[in-house]
């Protein structure tokens, strides 16, 4: 069977992709040198991928859960309209004060609203509705994440759940992470409420739009 997704072809992707800001390159390297998990921020091409969603659904207001140093919470911001808010949760100070450096420099960091603490506390507090949802935190909560964007999420919104691919090991779950993801997988799939379509970009980009 041919293999469609051979070694090196999302490097092609990403270069014939136009390319994330100056400023979105200087983050990457400053994540890669000074943080413990760079891996955990997401990839130029999904960052693009992301940036392009909130262009084609013309967001007004978007919800990131797990900010991580801000390289995708700046280009959702480059995406949004003059008005336009994304509210970004982020539990790590650390992280936080990285991020906030990088969006005092970016002529778009006045439409990022941060808020500092538990995501399952700061949802408590947020207001919909939002046009677009993005979960990238708390693997083992996402389940509740996604039950909390479906009330704040607006009738045709999305909402974006990162991961869900999990490595791979979706195929055959056998830790406990990785079975809750492959439920979650399937519970979306069967859920009445939303369309949804899993994509195999990075490490599995689950798209639901709420009916």
């Amino acid at each position: 069977m041919l293999d469609i997704r051979p070694i090196g072809i999302e490097d092609y992707a990403e270069r014939h992709s136009k390319p994330l800001s100056a400023l979105h390159h200087k983050l990457w390297m400053e994540t890669y040198s000074k943080t413990r998990e760079p891996g955990m921020m997401v990839g130029a091409l999904e960052a693009t991928f992301l940036k392009m969603l909130v262009m084609l659904t013309n967001a007004r207001r978007v919800l990131e859960i797990g900010m991580f140093t801000g390289y995708t919470t700046l280009a959702l911001a480059e995406a949004l309209p003059k008005g336009g808010t994304i509210v970004s949760c982020e539990i790590d100070p650390e992280r936080t004060e990285i991020a906030k450096r990088y969006f005092a420099e970016s002529p778009h960091g006045s439409k990022i609203e941060v808020k500092l603490g538990p995501a399952s506390e700061t949802l408590k507090r947020v207001w919909g509705p939002f046009d677009i949802c993005f979960i990238d935190a708390d693997i083992e909560k996402y389940a509740a994440y996604y039950e909390a964007c479906m009330d704040l999420v607006r009738r045709g919104g999305l909402i974006i759940l990162d991961n869900m691919l999990h490595g791979g090991r979706v195929i055959d779950a056998r830790d406990e992470v990785t079975k809750q993801i492959d439920e979650l997988n399937k519970r979306i799939r069967t859920d009445a409420r939303v369309e949804n379509v899993l994509l195999p970009v990075r490490d599995g980009i689950m798209l639901v739009r709420k009916l």
